[in-house]
């Protein structure tokens, strides 16, 4: 379970906005967060992440408190034990794609690792170095790094936006598979319509100013 009730003011084309987040979202769900550009969907993500810190409020994950403003908490992104795939994927250039993959682990975990990198069909490119790969073999790493910690929380910021259709669904099925073998609470954003209704099991739309109530994937 994820508890977020947080306020941070944004500096947005439309001047400084306040978004605020009062949501509870349950075990194992796989939340796609939608929204317009500009909304808060990223900084929503960066504050359960611990790289930003809301102006005030408590995030709690699986019963642990992770930041609460009135008690003066605010664990740092490594103690929280989320995962958090960025946009520009971020892979670390002088590794090759399996130790990219081994260095997101807190333990060494041989099986997760081939299992990861069955899952993201990077079995062949395992030795491979990132500057080598296409952009679609990088998003498959950077995916794959994410949940090889196996992170209590994952968060996916637009993972998708920038693949082809063919691409597109294949990682669909493997970011799905994902999910369920390690049995994370993930808060994909995404725009894509058709994407949310194949992957969510809920919806949560972000206004200007704050998240409107959980909405079924069906009824986009």
């Amino acid at each position: 379970m994820i508890q977020i009730d947080v306020e941070r003011k944004m500096l947005t084309t439309d001047g400084i906005q306040k978004l605020e987040v009062c949501v509870v979202i349950p075990q194992n769900e796989l939340v796609c967060l939608f929204g317009h550009s500009g909304a808060g969907k990223t900084t929503l993500l960066r504050m359960v992440s611990g790289l930003f810190k809301p102006d005030k409020g408590i995030i709690r994950i699986c019963d642990r408190t992770v930041f609460d403003s009135s008690r003066k908490i605010n664990l740092s992104p490594q103690k929280r034990n989320v995962g958090y795939m960025f946009q520009d994927f971020a892979l670390f250039p002088n590794m090759s794609v399996e130790e990219n993959i081994r260095f997101a682990q807190e333990e060494k975990d041989n099986k997760v690792v081939e299992s990861l990198l069955e899952t993201f069909q990077l079995v062949r490119l395992r030795n491979q170095s990132t500057l080598k790969l296409s952009g679609g073999q990088k998003q498959r790493v950077a995916l794959a790094r994410a949940f090889a910690r196996k992170p209590e929380v994952m968060l996916l910021d637009e993972p998708l936006s920038s693949v082809d259709m063919e691409l597109r669904l294949s990682l669909q099925n493997e970011i799905l598979a994902s999910h369920q073998l390690f049995q994370s609470t993930t808060i994909m954003v995404s725009h894509d319509k058709d994407e949310i209704k194949r992957l969510a099991t809920r919806v949560m739309r972000i206004g200007k100013e704050k998240v409107v109530a959980f909405e079924n994937p069906t009824d986009l």
